[in-house]
């Protein structure tokens, strides 16, 4: 069974899609990174347009990302002075970034950029976390403890304009939330990802942020990043295809749920080399697929939008005579959804501690 994606103009396996996300969702919760820069890739392999891809995968992390937030908002693990800082720079970063898009879209290389650059930055990642994984590994059949340094100085430690975070408890220049931020929006802008790899890594040693308040406090400042992506992708290339996010948005909310959970009882040191090797694997076969695949691909034509149904022909049209609406719509949708998973996992959550207190207790 297959659904054709009015927007971006190609038939999809929804139950591929689905599951995908679902498994990429998973990851993400189990891990605690953003899942774009996998599911975006997945979705150009199925065949969706990396430049409708990296849109409409920016709209479902919007999703998980609120999601995810509000679950750390109800536990109070959110320092929102940070975030908002960081967001300034995200913020700049996603309008460079968007601009860079516009160029490269302009002269019909958008499509081998976000390639090339899915292709660099899967290798980098996945030999970076394999080394890392390895190392756990040994460390762990040796017994090996090691003392890690507290106190590591850099250059933007020196930058000024120092400003007070009570929250976590830091006295630190405003430049560095902001260079950090400028850099997760340029990203997020052109692979449509979150940039947790990039902010997460960076909250703890360069801002040296308490752990517990790294995670919620990064997909804070990815909801306004991925907004602001949205919306622009919508505006400017109308791109966003709401028959593929519903799709994507599904699957993903279950998947980090699941992967949330497991997270809790799973060491995952072996399972994060496992995941490493994926993305070397998606890396490679990215770099295939730009250098040895592209002229099958580029033989493939789009399905004319014809004997479209009702919900694809209302997408498509409401998308091209009120683009402002529809990404203001795209963006409202995803931030429903996400609240809606996050408001039921902690109903549920209650509900088992309430009446099924053993079952909980058996677990932990």
């Amino acid at each position: 069974m297959e659904v054709f994606l009015p927007i971006a103009e190609v038939f999809v396996n929804p139950i591929e899609i689905l599951l995908l996300s679902a498994l990429v969702g998973v990851l993400s919760g189990l891990f605690g990174v953003g899942g774009g820069f996998l599911m975006t890739p997945f979705l150009i392999f199925l065949g969706v347009p990396p430049a409708y891809a990296v849109a409409n995968e920016a709209n479902n992390i919007l999703a998980t990302s609120v999601s995810g937030s509000t679950t750390h908002y109800l536990k109070n693990t959110l320092d929102y002075k940070m975030g908002f800082i960081i967001v300034i720079g995200g913020s700049i970063g996603t309008a460079i970034g968007i601009y860079t898009f516009t160029y490269f879209k302009d002269i019909g290389k958008i499509d081998t950029v976000i390639s090339l650059a899915y292709m660099y930055i899967l290798a980098i990642i996945g030999t970076l976390m394999l080394v890392e994984s390895l190392g756990e590994i040994d460390k762990q059949k040796k017994k090996i403890v090691e003392k890690k340094k507290l106190h590591v100085h850099y250059w933007i430690h020196g930058l000024p304009f120092r400003m007070r975070f009570p929250k976590s408890k830091l006295y630190e220049s405003i430049f560095t939330p902001i260079i950090i931020g400028l850099a997760v929006g340029f990203i997020a802008a052109i692979m449509g990802i979150g940039g947790a790899f990039i902010l997460v890594p960076a909250m703890i040693y360069i801002i040296k942020m308490p752990t517990k308040l790294v995670p919620g406090t990064s997909l804070f400042v990815t909801i306004f990043v991925s907004v602001i992506v949205t919306f622009l992708h919508s505006f400017n290339y109308g791109s966003i295809d709401l028959m593929l996010v519903v799709m994507l948005v599904i699957g993903s909310i279950i998947g980090v749920q699941i992967g949330q959970k497991l997270g809790e009882s799973i060491d995952s040191s072996g399972l994060k080399a496992l995941l490493a090797i994926l993305l070397l694997i998606v890396g490679i076969a990215i770099a295939y697929d730009t250098f040895f695949a592209d002229q099958i691909q580029n033989g493939v034509s789009k399905v004319a939008s014809t004997d479209l149904n009702f919900f694809s022909k209302f997408i498509e049209e409401f998308s091209k005579d009120m683009p402002f609406f529809y990404g203001l719509f795209s963006i409202m949708f995803a931030v429903t959804l996400g609240v809606a998973a996050a408001f039921i996992r902690r109903f549920v959550s209650n509900f088992l501690e309430k009446y099924y207190p053993n079952l909980l207790k058996r677990k932990s």
